[in-house]
């Protein structure tokens, strides 16, 4: 075997070992199309108040700037979907509301990818101990792992290693098990066998997405307005106000959201996840109007310490709570 073949096979080994469910190579190369994709969004404001999408552009588009001599991007898919039942939250996200009539989620809202601890915290070890591992075994190399943590287009990398297709609500679709997933990126110095980029995409005429979106924040042609998202204004619009137009438009949402997902006919497919760090929080999942009313600051550090929900803040997530209860009483 080549060691070419035996680096690629190593690789995918270790990362089934750290329990990724996913693993896909390409090539490295400059993203031209994504490149152009990218100004004409930011060029029309669509990133709201995310100035650092603003930033580090070059860095986005081309491996070899992250990673001196880059030759191969591996990503990695990690899934989310929460692994317990419990009795107000559906254990396979509907194909849409109508489907779970007798559904009935907690008051106060948290997207799923925050049910548990956070994703950082959880992936960024794993990716470390790939790099551990294949440098003992390959020798010196140029590599980083990066998380959600540099200006990577992970989906991009996704979609050109062959894990899925990027759909219409601008997630990353894997045909056999939906979108609750976490993207992870490690760039090599070193050359690899590389994956077919997903060849078609499958979300056909179907609109549900666009048609269930709260805040008409997606747009036709995978277009995502950031600066209309829920998920923007609960966690990062930061010490701002909420805009008086978003009234009655964020329904029980106070950090994140899953619409779009959630009316999703790919998410049918969705199973739970194998990673134990993913597990919900009673709180999250449990919490009333009068629960998150009563948190004080003291202890929702105390709570939420390894939670995504420590990117609000307490301050933030009183006053999404209080958004939105301004608007019910009107």
């Amino acid at each position: 075997m080549s060691t070419v073949a035996e680096h690629t096979r190593l690789i995918r080994t270790l990362a089934d070992e750290q329990g990724f469910d996913h693993c896909g190579i390409a090539r490295a190369a400059r993203l031209d199309d994504d490149a152009r994709r990218l100004e004409r969004w930011l060029s029309k404001g669509m990133q709201g108040t995310m100035s650092y999408m603003e930033r580090n552009f070059d860095l986005r588009v081309d491996p070899t700037k992250l990673v001196p001599g880059a030759r191969s991007v591996v990503t990695l898919l990690m899934n989310h979907f929460p692994q317990v039942h419990f009795p107000k939250v559906p254990l396979a996200s509907p194909t849409s509301p109508r489907d779970f009539p007798e559904v009935h989620f907690p008051e106060g809202r948290v997207a799923r990818y925050a049910w548990g601890e956070d994703y950082h915290e959880v992936i960024r070890p794993k990716l470390n101990e790939m790099l551990r591992r294949l440098t003992e075994l390959t020798g010196p190399l140029q590599a980083r792992g990066f998380v959600d943590s540099a200006p990577v287009l992970e989906r991009s990398w996704a979609l050109r290693s062959g894990l899925g297709w990027i759909g219409k609500n601008g997630s990353l679709i894997n045909k056999g098990a939906g979108s609750y997933f976490f993207i992870a990126t490690l760039i090599l110095d070193i050359d690899l066998e590389y994956d077919d980029p997903f060849p078609t995409d499958h979300c056909g005429t179907c609109t549900r997405c666009l048609d269930a979106c709260p805040t008409e924040a997606i747009l036709p042609n995978k277009v995502i307005d950031g600066s209309k998202c829920i998920s923007h204004f609960t966690i990062e619009l930061k010490d701002q106000l909420i805009p008086e137009e978003m009234k009655g438009k964020f329904g029980d949402w106070i950090f994140g959201c899953d619409v779009c997902q959630e009316v999703c006919p790919w998410n049918r497919f969705s199973t739970p996840t194998r990673e134990p760090a993913f597990t919900p929080l009673p709180e999250v999942i449990g919490y009333e109007w009068r629960d998150w009313e009563a948190l004080t600051e003291e202890n929702f550090k105390k709570i939420f310490r390894k939670s995504p929900l420590k990117r609000a803040g307490w301050k933030g997530i009183i006053r999404n709570l209080k958004f939105i209860q301004n608007t019910n009483q009107l």
